[in-house]
C-alpha cells in the first residue's frame, strides 16, 4: 500500500503542477465566465480507496461560493475501513466467503469542512472545471463486531451465527461456513473518535447548464484517538493513510 501511495503522490504532484500553469493562462477566460456562473452546488457519489473494498463508501458535499475562485464546503463521507492484511477465504464446506481472523468492522463517518479553489474552467457551461480541494474535520468510527456462521459439533446441517472469537476452540478455519451480515452486530458497536484531513483534485464535467458529473482523486488521512482492533492476530494501527478515487453526480444553482 505504501508503494501505491507514493506512486499516486508523484502523479498527483505532476498533475497539480501542470494545472497550476494552466491556472494563470486561463485567468481572463475565467473572469468572463464567472459573470454567468453558479453560486452553489451539491454533489454525491461513491469512492474507491486503498483502505476499503470494491466500493469504499459514499459521500456528499455542499459547496457555496465565497469569492470568485473560492468555495466554502461541507461534506460527509461514510466508508468501510479495512485492515491491509484482510484476506477473503472460501469455506470448503459451503463455498461462502469470510475473512478469517477479523473481529470487527470499522465504519467511518467523516465530517468535513473545507475550501475548493477553482483552478481552471474551459468554458462557461460545458467545459471541464478543475478544483483543488482540501478539507478537515472530525471522524466518528463505529467498531462493529464481525459475525460468522459455523457448524455445531461438526454437523454442517446445524449451524449457529455468532461473534468471531480467535480464542474459541469451536471457530477453527474448517468449521466456519461463512460470514454473518455486515450490520448484524451494529447494536453492539463502540465509538472511535478521530480526525480526518483530505487533499485532492476535482474534475467536473458539465452534463447541462445545471447538472454535472465528474471524478476526484487525492489523499485522505484518518487518525483515531484509540487504536481500532480489526484483526487481533495482525498489525493494527490508529492511523489510516489512503489514496482515493471518487465518481460523482450533482446539481448547480445560479
Amino acid at each position: 500500500m505504501i508503494s501505491v501511495f507514493n506512486n499516486t503522490m508523484r502523479i498527483f504532484v505532476l498533475v497539480l503542477l501542470s494545472i497550476t500553469i494552466s491556472y494563470g493562462q486561463s485567468s481572463e477566460k475565467l473572469k468572463y465566465s464567472l459573470k454567468e456562473d453558479y453560486h452553489s452546488e451539491f454533489i454525491y457519489g461513491i469512492n474507491k480507496n486503498s483502505s476499503g473494498g470494491l466500493i469504499g463508501g459514499f459521500f456528499a458535499k455542499i459547496s457555496k461560493r465565497k469569492k470568485d475562485r473560492v468555495f466554502r464546503t461541507y461534506g460527509l463521507e461514510i466508508v468501510n475501513v479495512k485492515n491491509s492484511q484482510e484476506t477473503r477465504r472460501s469455506s470448503a464446506a459451503s463455498g461462502n466467503m469470510f475473512i478469517f481472523g477479523k473481529t470487527n468492522y470499522l465504519y467511518s463517518f467523516r465530517f468535513q469542512y473545507g475550501r475548493d479553489l477553482l483552478l481552471f474552467q474551459n468554458a462557461p457551461m460545458h467545459g471541464v472545471e478543475v478544483k483543488l480541494v482540501g478539507a478537515v474535520g472530525p471522524t466518528i468510527g463505529l467498531l462493529c463486531p464481525y459475525y460468522i456462521e459455523r457448524a455445531v459439533n461438526g454437523n454442517y446441517n446445524k449451524t449457529v451465527t455468532e461473534r468471531y472469537d480467535p480464542d474459541s476452540p469451536y471457530q477453527g478455519l474448517n468449521n466456519i461456513l461463512g460470514a454473518g451480515g455486515p450490520l448484524q452486530g451494529l447494536g453492539e458497536s463502540k465509538f472511535q473518535l478521530g480526525v480526518n484531513i483530505k487533499l485532492g483534485l476535482n474534475f467536473e464535467l458539465g452534463g447541462d447548464r445545471k447538472g454535472l458529473f465528474g471524478f476526484e482523486f487525492g489523499f485522505l488521512f484518518d487518525q483515531y484517538v484509540k487504536k481500532p482492533i480489526l484483526m487481533p492476530t495482525a498489525k493494527n494501527s490508529s492511523s489510516f493513510p489512503t489514496v482515493y478515487v471518487s465518481i460523482f453526480y450533482g446539481r448547480r444553482r445560479f
